[in-house]
């Protein structure tokens, strides 16, 4: 392609991309890629990923088979007690069910530890610490959902913490400081989501200058 002098086309591959990452709940196991490949992947999304001062508190548990499974049954086994009617479980279970299903699931957690040093370490930005690692998880979760979609690999994202903590720790030996955030199953599509909605753009973003 040839473009004219003072032409730029802007390059939107990226959010194409984005585009290609939905919440996919019906996930199954018909997965090609090697579970080595799937990890490597994984770690190289979290790796590139931006934390604040670079301190890196992130963490990630990969999880295949059945230590993927028992993610679940410690999930469905603790809703049990919270669950206030067994036809309201039944739902629940269901559901928690479908994200057994997949091929693994990552277990994302935030290093309280580097947060609490950097606290003490950059005093000015203490206040700060905390929500900056919300952040730095939320840039890592999307780098991770949006490389396994353009692997044809779907995911969505849960939170049953804190309700789950305890026993995830005490299942895969996680460190102490290691707090649990989210939980993302993922396999393959088994279904395709619905058309995604978009609120007005009007309502929604302000474009200000000359």
């Amino acid at each position: 392609m040839k473009f004219t002098e003072g032409e730029l086309i802007m390059n939107d591959k990226y959010i194409e991309f984005l585009k290609n990452r939905r919440s996919i709940y019906a996930l199954g196991r018909n997965v090609k890629q090697p579970k080595e490949e799937i990890a490597e992947l994984i770690k190289k999304a979290v790796r590139e990923s931006p934390t604040a001062f670079n301190n890196q508190t992130i963490k990630a548990g990969i999880l295949f088979g059945s230590a993927s499974e028992k993610v679940w049954d410690i999930v469905a086994k603790r809703l049990k007690s919270e669950v206030p009617t067994e036809e309201a479980y039944a739902k629940t279970k269901e559901k928690v069910d479908s994200f057994k299903a997949g091929f693994g699931t990552v277990l994302l957690f935030t290093d309280q530890s580097i947060v609490d040093q950097n606290k003490k370490q950059f005093s000015l930005y203490a206040n700060n610490f905390q929500d900056w690692s919300e952040q730095g998880l939320g840039g890592a979760q999307l780098s991770i959902w949006t490389a396994l979609a353009e692997n044809k690999i779907g995911a969505s994202l849960q939170h049953y913490n804190p309700l789950i903590d305890d026993q995830i720790k005490e299942a895969f030996d996680v460190p102490e400081s290691w707090v649990l955030r989210a939980e993302m199953p993922f396999g393959s599509i088994e279904a395709l989501p619905g058309e995604k909605q978009y609120a007005v753009d009007d309502q929604r973003f302000k474009v200000i200058g000359d």
